[in-house]
């Protein structure tokens, strides 16, 4: 399976690489893909907000994400244009790195502005670089109910996820976050070497279908990290499957905010830390 490539963006999400195995007691040469990984650097009206480790695929999905996720807007409607700008030494050279250009009205510039953080953001670490613990550890915002899942529905929804990564499929070093329910099944699926990429950019995903995020189950390929749970709040998502455990900080962080956590779902089954009402057997 090939994966995916934005005629925007002018670095590809994977490249192939010479390799040498050793197996069955001998060596053999051969080619392997392996993911792109790109400095991605995120403006606002020109204004420098975050540097982070980034696929470069579905950038524009990440942005709004990105954006939604860290609240610095309130709806995907405040921003106005998102430009993906490739940023080169010299014309000629290759590319170093990519910014997305967000641009918003002036009223949403000084609310932001009030409340800027610089991130210097390596794969797989969604709060390196904050400021201070208070944002680190800000509140969650409270879930709505949702609806209920039966189990057999949860098993799908995780069952679903591995045919859709077409990046991981080719490399095997990507993160995975999907979007499932019970009447369409996998809606939605976005990959990237952060899990917390990833989800951003399911989330921007989202935002533009206009899907309602309680209205299904939100599956991931990675453990259950606080940050996580901390996006997933603020999308409305009520139920979070994910094929490792969560940290105790993320449960805490679930259960105040109302979410349901099921962990370690795997082909045998899976375990549920939070929120257990809202998967039942009728």
């Amino acid at each position: 399976m090939t994966p995916p490539v934005d005629e925007a963006v002018p670095v590809p999400p994977v490249r192939t690489i010479q390799r040498l195995s050793w197996r069955d007691g001998r060596f053999e040469s051969g080619v392997r893909t392996v993911p792109e990984e790109v400095p991605v650097a995120l403006s606002y009206n020109r204004t420098s907000h975050a540097v982070m480790m980034a696929t470069p695929q579905d950038l524009r999905d990440f942005a709004l994400g990105f954006s939604l996720s860290e609240a610095l807007v309130e709806a995907a409607d405040e921003i106005e244009e998102i430009e993906i700008v490739p940023l080169r030494a010299d014309p000629d050279a290759p590319v170093r790195g990519l910014e997305l250009r967000l641009w918003v009205a002036e009223p949403v510039m000084r609310r932001l502005d009030g409340r800027r953080r610089h991130v210097a953001g390596p794969t797989g670490c969604g709060l390196c670089g904050l400021e201070s613990l208070e944002a680190a550890l800000r509140p969650p915002r409270p879930v709505p109910r949702g609806r209920t899942h039966r189990p057999e529905a949860v098993m799908a929804a995780m069952a679903s996820l591995r045919p859709a990564q077409a990046l991981n499929h080719a490399t095997r070093a990507v993160h995975a976050a999907g979007f499932w329910t019970e009447a369409d099944g996998l809606l939605a699926v976005r990959e990237d070497v952060g899990r917390h990429n990833a989800l951003d950019k399911l989330h921007g995903a989202l935002a533009v279908s206009g899907c309602d995020a309680a209205s299904g189950i939100l599956v991931m390929t990675s453990r259950i990290s606080v940050e996580l749970v901390q996006k997933a709040s603020i999308m409305g998502v009520t139920t979070l499957a994910a094929v490792s455990a969560p940290t105790a900080l993320a449960l805490r962080i679930a259960e105040e905010a109302g979410i349901t956590l099921v962990a370690v779902a795997r082909e045998d089954g899976f375990e549920l830390c939070s929120g257990a009402w809202r998967i039942r057997d009728a």
